[in-house]
């Protein structure tokens, strides 16, 4: 029986794609194992799967001034050292990246191993984890035609985005149910990413009695950002991260507020629901939402309104016109065609996998 190794973290979106994967391969028999970070958003939502999960040491690069950037350096050596043992003693015949902080020790401890690494790449452009790694990959996986040509050599394959199958068996009934809410008036779902956003949970906080006019609110708002003094407030839920129920609260949800991790908007894109896109500034990232939001935005699947112009005002507006607009952006989404990313990643692993 064959083991592989998934890494990548510091985000739900370097995780979640990994789950899709895992859940296929265990059915076709492999040993299934993770390596993550020992304080980082994967390790709760690997132990729920119930795959072994192994923590490292690792850094961040952080685009301003921190204390940490200087320890962080020592922080990966130790990383490096400690998945190099960890290989040796797993000796999986493959290693898969989906990217993060995290990954680049699990990436140089496989190099070591002389163990093959294939990585995916979700946004249009490789993040400064998967730059460092893309020469000790065999394979790059990417989400966008416009990426294969920030990829060296012959390595990048299009794949698209492996999608949780879970996902798309959401039943709108339980998200009423699991809200509380009923399915007489319309569900706007809020979702400032994995790790929560300020700007968007205030921009919804300041309109909330204008929204709730016309919707009902599901908003995900981050660990540590659920408002006290607003809980029980009728027609709107508050969560810090939804696990298990997530797939039923999206197929409850009208339409979206969302930043534009990949992950995420390609899972709003096959369950066919309109989304405003608010991305990271370049001040707080690489640039990559930006680019994931432009292209969606021209492709018709969403409307995008950048944090540098979002007011209570606008930001009101904005939903309310994504609504009324929405059967449009239902319609641009049936263009889409999508590949079948879970099966033909499979179809690299093992045939890149080492024989045993």
């Amino acid at each position: 029986m064959k083991t592989i190794v998934f890494t990548g973290g510091g985000s739900a979106g370097h995780v979640t794609p990994n789950l899709a994967l895992m859940s296929k391969l265990r059915q076709l028999g492999w040993e299934v194992r993770y390596i993550g970070s020992a304080t980082g958003i994967e390790k709760d939502i690997i132990e729920r799967e119930g795959v072994p999960f192994y923590p490292i040491s690792s850094g961040k690069w952080r685009r301003y001034f921190d204390l940490q950037n200087f320890k962080d350096p020592f922080r990966v050596i130790k990383g490096v050292y400690e998945s190099y043992r960890l290989l040796r003693r797993l000796k999986p015949a493959i290693v898969f990246s989906k990217g993060g902080f995290v990954s680049v020790p699990v990436v140089l401890g496989s190099r070591m191993n002389k163990i093959p690494v294939i990585i995916h790449e979700s946004d249009m452009t490789p993040g400064l984890a998967n730059k460092i790694s893309i020469p000790f990959a065999k394979k790059v996986c990417v989400t966008f035609p416009e990426s294969i040509q920030h990829v060296q050599d012959q390595k990048a394959i299009l794949t698209g985005l492996p999608i949780r199958e879970g996902i798309l068996n959401g039943k709108a009934s339980k998200g009423y149910h699991f809200c509380d809410f009923h399915s007489r008036k319309p569900v706007l779902l809020v979702m400032g990413g994995s790790l929560g956003s300020q700007v968007i949970n205030q921009a919804v906080r300041d309109n909330l009695d204008r929204l709730l006019t016309q919707f009902q609110i599901v908003h995900i708002c981050g660990n540590g950002n659920v408002s006290l003094e607003l809980s029980g407030k009728r027609g709107y839920k508050q969560f810090e991260y939804i696990f298990d129920e997530l797939p039923d609260v999206m197929a409850m949800s009208d339409v979206v507020i969302s930043r534009a991790g990949a992950t995420s908007i390609y899972e709003f894109l096959l369950l066919k629901k309109p989304m405003l896109l608010i991305p990271l500034t370049l001040q707080a990232s690489r640039g990559d939402q930006i680019l994931n939001a432009k292209s969606f935005q021209k492709a018709g699947y969403a409307d995008v309104l950048p944090e540098e112009e979002l007011t209570p005002e606008s930001f009101a507006e904005r939903v309310e016109t994504l609504y009324a607009k929405r059967e449009a952006y239902k319609e641009a989404m049936l263009s889409h065609n999508e590949t079948n990313a879970v099966e033909t990643i499979v179809k690299l692993i093992e045939t890149n996998s080492l024989t045993s």
